[in-house]
């Protein structure tokens, strides 16, 4: 495993590490299901708007580190993205169940440590909910936070379980269930933050514009992007 970054954040004095799963923002490498909606250029915009406001979210909580966890080809163009206070880690292996593993095994294997991997497209989730899932490892093994499809888009624990995201099913509507399988397999302690939605295909989009349209402050990045795509394409179809 590899990482790189001109300033390493995590500190083994914090108890509590928020890891974003995040690719570099190239097109037709993320969010390809909302090109029935926007452009693989804008969408490939669109996503880093939503990388940049979901790092301010983790910049803004209180005596937690954080980092990102991306595939190992991506590491450098995140790191010029994210800047000198972000630490850009290599994930071992390929795909996202790769990428989990990842997280716990680097941040929690060595000691109990509340860590929590985060994708990289809710940047409009409330931090108390980050919050709360944090708290909820006190007093369990693993924190699920649902979204409304059957997935999720966050999963904490305090420790390093190698079998956790084994198998097939990540990024499908059978996710969730698949994980709480293993979960009851290696007999652990679940908790649940507050269900909540990521943007994956077009209605998400829909959704999202229109919350933000009321509450821009809770992703200003993506707000403004998306304020300016609309009248640009006032006309030819609203979000």
């Amino acid at each position: 495993m590899q990482s790189s970054s001109s300033k390493v954040v995590h500190s083994p004095e914090r108890d509590r590490v928020l890891v974003i799963m995040a690719k570099a923002p190239r097109t037709g490498a993320v969010k390809t299901r909302l090109t029935s909606r926007l452009s693989p250029e804008a969408v490939t915009t669109f996503y880093g708007c939503l990388l940049e406001d979901t790092l301010v979210l983790a910049q803004s909580l209180d005596d937690v580190d954080f980092a990102i966890m991306c595939p190992e080809s991506d590491v450098n163009e995140l790191v010029r993205l994210a800047g000198e206070r972000t630490t850009v880690i290599a994930q071992n292996g390929e795909g996202l169940a790769a990428g989990l593993t990842s997280v716990f095994a680097h941040f929690a294997a060595d000691q109990p440590r509340r860590t929590i991997a985060f994708n990289s497209d809710s940047p409009h989730l409330p931090p108390s909910v980050l919050e709360q899932a944090f708290e909820t490892l006190v007093e369990h093994d693993v924190v699920i936070g649902p979204t409304h499809d059957g997935g999720y888009y966050l999963v904490g624990a305090k420790a390093s379980y190698p079998d956790l995201f084994a198998g097939d099913g990540m990024g499908t509507s059978t996710a969730l269930e698949r994980l709480l399988s293993r979960i009851r397999t290696l007999g652990l302690s679940v908790g649940f933050a507050a269900p909540f939605y990521d943007i994956d295909v077009a209605d998400d989009l829909t959704r999202l514009a229109e919350e933000l349209r009321l509450a821009p402050a809770r992703a200003p990045r993506t707000a403004a992007w998306l304020k300016e795509w609309e009248l640009q394409n006032t006309g030819a179809g609203e979000l």
